[in-house]
């Protein structure tokens, strides 16, 4: 079961990290002024060089599937007996994974990040927290606690490992299992690189599922600078391992500066912290009256995730709070 205690499901909430343009209306300001600390996406991004003018006027061929494919094989030591989709972001994929089998009991444990309960309610599907099921979903580590799970939970006949935030810490990855029957793992390049706004992820998995999901998807749904980009940054160790380095360091920097102000630390990866607070909603005001948005939850009044500041945010963010 989940770290967290939660009164409302989160599935009756279709709520996500972001909305700055909403805050920006509520409290003032122009959005070049805020630091938005609520989706968990690398303040660092990979920086972004060799596109070509044939990258945006063309159709994206074969060929650049390839090898983006092969670069995301090698990167994440993929199976050899499993296929890999790159598509317009996971949530993308996420929307269309329920079509893959026929309605029935989906295990979702909450709280976890929400798209995947709306995707399977929306075709249907018995949402259950804790009764397993024809189907399991599994995000690895979770959004919003951390958890990290075991080989011993993949057990349903269709298994959704949501690796999104799983690139800071490789060695706890389950894409070894991506080759076995019904199994699917997915991979979000925007957030352990900083680019959300390029929309890119990755299902990877036996050959039959991800043909279908191919079937789903259709053609050309990865953008020419988007199959580049990625191909280059995948192929890019050395700035994924001082990423890491980085990120655990400022994540070590974040945890001793909210927790001198009275928070409790719950968990969270490298990328985001979740605090224990006496009310979120005030802190989230407080912050927000300094420019500086966060994320709280509709499920509990009482937790507060942050992600990492900016280099030019810190001073900020420790004269808000």
């Amino acid at each position: 079961m989940s770290t967290l205690d939660h009164g409302l499901d989160p599935r009756a909430v279709r709520d996500h990290g972001g909305g700055l343009d909403r805050a920006i209306v509520k409290y003032g300001s122009q959005r070049a002024n805020w630091i938005d600390l609520s989706t968990g996406i690398n303040p660092h991004p990979y920086e972004i060089s060799g596109l070509t003018a044939e990258d945006w006027t063309e159709l994206p061929d074969h060929g650049a599937f390839e090898r983006l494919s092969e670069a995301a094989r090698r990167f994440w030591n993929v199976p050899k007996g499993a296929a890999i989709l790159p598509a317009p972001g996971a949530s993308a994929i996420i929307a269309r994974i329920p079509a893959l089998a026929t309605s029935g009991t989906v295990q979702i444990t909450p709280p976890t990040y929400n798209e995947h309960a709306a995707a399977f309610s929306a075709q249907g599907w018995n949402v259950q927290a804790d009764t397993a099921g024809d189907a399991r979903v599994i995000v690895h580590p979770n959004n919003p606690d951390g958890r990290i799970w075991r080989e011993s939970d993949v057990t349903a006949p269709l298994t959704v490992i949501d690796e999104s935030f799983c690139d800071v810490t490789p060695d706890a990855s389950l894409i070894h299992l991506a080759d076995r029957p019904g199994v699917i793992v997915l991979k979000s390049f925007g957030k352990f690189w900083g680019l959300a706004g390029m929309r890119l992820g990755f299902a990877i998995g036996r050959p039959d599922l991800i043909n279908r999901l191919n079937d789903l998807t259709g053609p050309w749904s990865v953008s020419g600078p988007a199959l580049r980009i990625g191909t280059q940054a995948l192929s890019d160790n050395g700035w994924a391992d001082a990423t890491r380095e980085r990120l655990t360091e400022e994540a070590a920097r974040l945890d001793a500066l909210v927790t001198t102000k009275g928070a409790q630390i719950v968990g969270g990866t490298s990328l985001f912290r979740l605090y224990k607070v006496d009310d979120a909603a005030n802190w989230q005001d407080r912050l927000a009256q300094n420019h500086i948005w966060s994320r709280i939850f509709p499920y509990s009044t009482i937790y507060l995730r942050l992600g990492l500041p900016p280099k030019d945010g810190w001073d900020r963010l420790e004269a808000a709070l």
